[in-house]
C-alpha cells in the first residue's frame, strides 16, 4: 500500500517538485496550500486542497480522513526583506502555524516531520563555508522565524517522540520545465526569474548594493537546483525511517557567485545583454553565504546533480521563456538534463 504523504506549501516552488518526485517514487500525495503567490498549479498526481494550515478544521480533517505517514513542511512566507518590514505577520504564518501543524499532528499520532529551514539562521558568517555547528545569528525577522521552529522541534523530539529533519536550505534555483514545474512567485524576489525577465523583457535588473564586502561590491550566494533539494527531502524521509532519528543539515553546492558573476552568466545563456542599475541595500542581506555540505553527503549520501550554475539557468530560461510542456504523470526522472538541450 501507498506511504501518504502530506506536504504543505506543496503547490509552491520547492514542495511542488518535491511532491512530484515523491509520486514518481510511487508515494500517495496530499497537498494543503493557500496559494499566497497565485501560482498556477492543476498537477494529476496530487490531492489538492486550497487551505491555510491554520484552519483547524481542515487539518482534523485531513489527519482523520487519511493515514499519514509523514509531513513535508513548506509553507511559509520566503521574503527576508518583507520580514523585516512585516514582523508581525511573519511569525503568526511561520512560527505560530507551524506550531499549530505540529501539535495537531501528534495528537493524531504522527511523529515524521521533515522542515524547509533556511541559512537565514547564520546571520552573518564568521566563517566561510558554513558548517552546522556555526553560531545562531541571524539578522532577519524571517531567519528569527526559521530558528524559532528549529528549537521548538528539538524541544519535541525530546519529549514528543517526534522525530524530524531540518534542511537548511541555500539558495533555491532552477527549474524542470519539460514538467510544467518552475519558480512562480508573484511578486518575485527572487535574482535568478528576476535576472532572467529582465533579459527578455529588455527590463531593467536591479542590483541591491555594491558596497558588500566581497571582490566586486555584490553579494555572494550559493544556487543549488530545485530538484537536488527535493531529492534531499527523500533521502530525509528515509533517514527518518531506517534511524528513527533527528538532524539538521546544510543544502548547498559548496559553490559561491556573485551578483555580477550570475549577470554575466545570465548573459552567456541567453547570448543577450542585460541593462541593471545599482540601488540601495535590502534590509536583512548579508554579505557572503556559502555552504557546507559535508555533513548531509557523509550521513545522507546526498549528491547534487544538477547544481552546475550553467544548467540550473538554463533551466530557468526555459520556464521563463513558457517553453512547457503537458504534465505525463508516468513521466521518468532519467536522463533529466536531456531536458534542456
Amino acid at each position: 500500500m501507498y506511504k501518504t504523504i502530506l506536504i504543505t506549501g506543496g503547490a509552491g516552488y520547492i514542495g511542488s517538485h518535491t511532491s512530484y518526485l515523491l509520486n514518481q517514487l510511487g508515494y500517495k500525495i496530499i497537498i494543503i496550500d493557500k496559494f499566497v503567490h497565485n501560482q498556477n498549479f492543476n498537477q494529476p498526481w496530487a490531492k489538492l486542497i486550497k487551505a491555510d494550515i491554520a484552519d483547524q478544521n481542515i487539518l482534523n480533517q485531513v489527519f482523520a480522513e487519511n493515514k499519514i505517514h509523514a509531513i513535508m513542511h513548506f509553507a511559509a512566507f520566503i521574503e527576508v526583506g518583507e520580514s523585516v518590514k512585516k514582523p508581525k505577520e511573519f511569525y503568526e504564518n511561520n512560527v505560530s502555524k507551524t506550531l499549530n501543524l505540529l501539535n495537531t499532528m501528534l495528537i493524531f499520532g504522527i511523529n515524521k516531520f521533515i522542515f524547509s529551514s533556511s541559512c537565514a539562521i547564520y546571520g552573518n558568517p564568521t566563517n566561510i563555508p558554513i558548517d552546522e555547528n556555526h553560531q545562531f545569528a541571524p539578522i532577519s525577522p524571517y531567519g528569527k522565524n526559521k530558528l524559532c521552529v528549529e528549537f521548538i522541534l528539538q524541544d519535541y523530539a525530546k519529549t514528543y517522540d517526534l522525530k524530524y529533519v531540518s534542511l537548511r536550505y541555500f539558495n533555491a534555483a532552477g527549474a524542470l520545465p519539460k514538467y510544467n514545474l518552475g519558480e512562480q512567485h508573484d511578486p518575485e524576489t527572487h535574482i535568478i526569474p528576476l535576472m532572467l525577465r529582465a533579459i527578455k523583457n529588455n527590463d531593467v535588473f536591479k542590483i541591491f548594493g555594491s558596497d558588500y564586502k566581497t571582490n566586486d561590491g555584490t553579494c555572494i550566494r550559493d544556487y543549488i537546483h530545485v530538484l537536488d533539494i527535493a531529492q534531499a527531502h527523500i533521502l530525509a524521509l528515509k533517514y527518518i525511517e531506517e534511524r528513527n532519528q533527528s538532524n539538521s543539515f546544510n543544502l548547498g553546492s559548496e559553490k559561491g557567485y556573485s551578483v555580477k558573476e550570475m549577470i554575466q552568466e545570465a548573459e552567456n545563456i541567453c547570448n543577450k545583454k542585460m541593462n541593471s542599475k545599482i540601488y540601495d541595500r535590502r534590509p536583512g542581506d548579508v554579505d557572503v553565504l556559502i555552504a557546507d555540505s559535508t555533513k548531509i553527503k557523509t550521513i545522507l549520501g546526498w549528491k547534487p546533480k544538477y547544481s552546475d550554475l550553467k544548467f540550473i539557468l538554463k533551466s530557468a530560461w526555459k520556464w521563463e521563456c513558457k517553453n512547457i510542456f503537458p504534465m505525463k504523470k508516468s513521466a521518468s526522472l532519467k536522463n533529466l538534463k536531456t531536458m534542456y538541450n
